[in-house]
């Protein structure tokens, strides 16, 4: 069997180099691979090896779909890996299994998408295996000292054997049998005695009953057909997603780290420590009835607001997933990936970041995620450090969520409220709603490649779109849209968010830290296609109607003043330039985004060089964070008849803090 000759790596690696190479959107399939004309059922028939995994996937009725052409890895266990799970269940043969049992073993092991060893990074497989569960990855050595693929933190994927080319995939054979549990979050928490006084807590605030959603069996995909669109001169498809789940992201010290760094060993003491966090930053709770260890159900209960913190409603799949994936469109060299979520604690959010640059590094570790973290000139705040895994004998992910280690706990601390979070706070328009991780739509699919127009493949992504109802604290007419990732368009992260028709959306702004004066900002790419909207601050308009055709370029805004390479101005000059912007509503993009120039480019453009890519100022208004505010987008053009578009990039939530710099003439960081 031949070893796999990935070609479309070495082609982008060829073409950075500035050799003379084509870079087109589409790799050489005559070069992708060395074939040797054996399909998978092939492999799994020719290897006797592998007879007892050959014999599931026929129970299973799937080495048809092995026998033909397509994309996949399949991570094959070996008979003696069998041999152990069926001695784990008690049985002694394939025929103790049901047909059932074999279904799910056999899809476990299949992904519908190639992936070779080199492009199995830390975190979890980008694409789910056709048991909808995704697989964690890590690297570790073997007995022999190789350097291997470790899936699910025991088995390994063979070095011997690894990167085996097939004509419709890549065979990665492993050492034990894949499993995942049918458990809900809580229940495996359970399991795992290493984190008993932060699951008992769980249960004594009684939060352990809101962990057991998982899916609403009322929605049907079917009842939604394909929308069909144009974006600019892009031709695209959207469907609804498969499934509406529900799901969970705890962050959880273990019993060690609250004996270790504060000496708590039972839930009274966790319960102080809540109390010592918690009164100062809700004052006017501290006399009331449910500020007692009697009364720990109590929503406003100090214990039950510390546990509620730690947990998101959203499944992360994977700790790769916490940041942008891959940092894609962001000048990792100049600012960290940066991500924030909502808590179950109310009106609260954590900061989710990646450590990139080094001058800011202090004693923490470069490529690590970090929760609540700010470390810069001002303030050395290190956040809490995020652990990719647990011990490999306890299960991390479950039917509805997963869990992850943290090194220390994490908290709406008054130095959070205050610090952390007085900042311009920037989010990605798909990390605000929940559903978009918890069913796999954020980041899928391959930014690197152009779908063929109106396509209905899913090739390389999936665009989608939402029916009223389907996202929480949302309600809509005509189409909001979720545009998978494109590594060379002008979004922020790659991915957007649209609107189409006669639009009319409602949706929760993420919750402010504190009380005050914030400007409420949103980025966006300006297309001479896009349409006009009114926006509304808690039902009350804002100004004049935002017109999406306009650039920085235009006469109303700097006319004949732009200057694309600011990178030549003088501090002043940058100041005058920023309050000139401010002045009229608008910022330039942002100066640590950037897109790179045409599919498979090399070079790139950053975001604020441009006149099309900028930020808006929607508001600027009074906001209280015990409060709901609420953003309404309403249609208000008719040239484009009824299709009629707008652009959410990203939104801005900054406070007079951050804004207001440039009154006293100073200039806001541009990144």
């Amino acid at each position: 069997m031949k070893k796999v000759k990935y070609f479309l790596m070495t082609t982008l690696v060829t073409c950075a180099l500035g050799m003379v190479v084509s870079c087109s959107d589409e790799p050489d399939t005559s070069n992708y691979y060395t074939f040797t004309g054996e399909m998978m059922n092939e492999y799994l028939e020719n290897h006797s090896e592998f007879s007892e995994f050959a014999a599931i996937v026929k129970r299973a009725g799937m080495m048809e779909l092995l026998s033909a052409y397509g994309h996949y890895t399949c991570f094959p266990p070996t008979n003696e890996a069998f041999q152990a799970y069926y001695k784990k269940r008690g049985i002694s043969s394939i025929d103790q299994l049901t047909d059932a049992d074999c279904d799910t073993i056999a899809r476990t092991h299949l992904v519908g998408n190639m992936y070779a060893t080199s492009e199995m990074n830390d975190g979890v497989l980008t694409t789910a295996n056709m048991n909808r569960r995704y697989i964690e990855v890590s690297h570790d050595l073997d007995n022999d000292s190789n350097a291997v693929v470790f899936l699910n933190r025991s088995a390994h994927i063979i070095f011997s054997m690894q990167d085996d080319s097939v004509e419709n995939g890549i065979m990665q054979p492993i050492t034990e049998v894949l499993e995942s549990s049918n458990s809900m979050l809580p229940d495996v928490m359970k399991l795992n005695p290493n984190i008993s006084i932060f699951y008992s807590a769980l249960v004594e605030t009684g939060l352990v009953d809101s962990l057991y959603k998982f899916r609403d069996d009322s929605y049907n995909a079917k009842d939604y057909p394909r929308y069909k669109y144009t974006s600019h001169v892009n031709k695209e498809t959207a469907t609804v997603p498969d499934e509406k789940k529900y799901g969970f992201t705890a962050f959880v010290p273990t019993d060690s780290v609250l004996k270790t760094k504060y000496g708590i060993s039972t839930v009274n003491q966790l319960y102080e420590k809540a109390c010592e966090i918690y009164d100062p930053v809700y004052p006017e709770d501290v006399n009331t009835e449910a500020h007692s260890f009697d009364k720990l159900k109590e929503r406003t209960n100090p214990l039950n607001r510390f546990i509620a913190y730690h947990i998101l409603d959203r499944d992360v799949k994977g700790w790769n997933y916490l940041t942008p994936l891959n940092d894609i469109g962001i000048l990792t060299t100049l600012m960290n990936p940066v991500d924030w979520y909502e808590t179950l604690l109310p009106h609260t959010m954590m900061k989710f970041e990646r450590l990139t640059v080094r001058k800011y590094a202090g004693s923490s570790v470069v490529g690590q995620r970090y929760i609540n973290r700010r470390y810069d000139d001002d303030y050395q705040i290190p956040g809490t450090q995020i652990q990719r895994t647990t011990e490999k004998e306890y299960t991390q992910d479950a039917l509805n969520g997963r869990y992850f280690y943290i090194d220390d706990i994490v908290a709406f601390s008054e130095t959070t409220r205050d610090i952390v979070d007085n900042t311009r706070i920037r989010m990605d328009f798909s990390t605000i709603f929940p559903e978009l991780m918890t069913n796999d739509i954020r980041q899928n699919g391959n930014p690197k490649y152009q779908d063929p127009d109106y396509d209905e493949t899913a090739k390389y992504g999936r665009n989608f779109y939402f029916p009223n109802g389907f996202l929480k604290n949302v309600t809509s007419a005509g189409y909001f849209i979720y545009r998978r990732p494109h590594d060379y368009y002008d979004c922020y992260e790659g991915d957007e968010m649209n609107l189409f028709g006669n639009y009319d959306i409602t949706f929760k702004l993420p919750p402010v830290p504190y009380e005050g004066e914030w400007q409420v900002r949103m980025g966006y790419a300006q297309e001479p296609t896009r349409g006009i909207a009114q926006i509304y601050f808690d039902g009350k308009p804002q100004g004049i109607p935002l017109d999406m055709t306009i650039g920085l370029n235009d006469a109303s805004i700097l006319g004949t003043a732009w200057v694309s390479d600011y990178t030549g101005m003088t501090t002043e000059q940058l100041s005058e330039d920023q309050k000139t912007l401010k002045n009229k509503g608008y910022y330039r993009g942002a100066a640590g985004g950037y897109r790179y120039n045409g599919a498979g480019g090399t070079t790139t453009t950053v975001f604020a060089t441009q006149t099309q890519t900028f930020r808006i100022v929607l508001c600027t208004v009074h906001m209280d964070p015990k409060k709901d505010h609420y953003l309404r987008i309403r249609s208000v053009s008719s040239k484009m008849g009824n299709d009629n578009e707008f652009m959410l990039d990203y939104l801005e939530l900054v406070p007079k803090s951050i804004y207001g710099v440039t009154d006293e003439g100073q200039i806001e960081d541009m990144l």
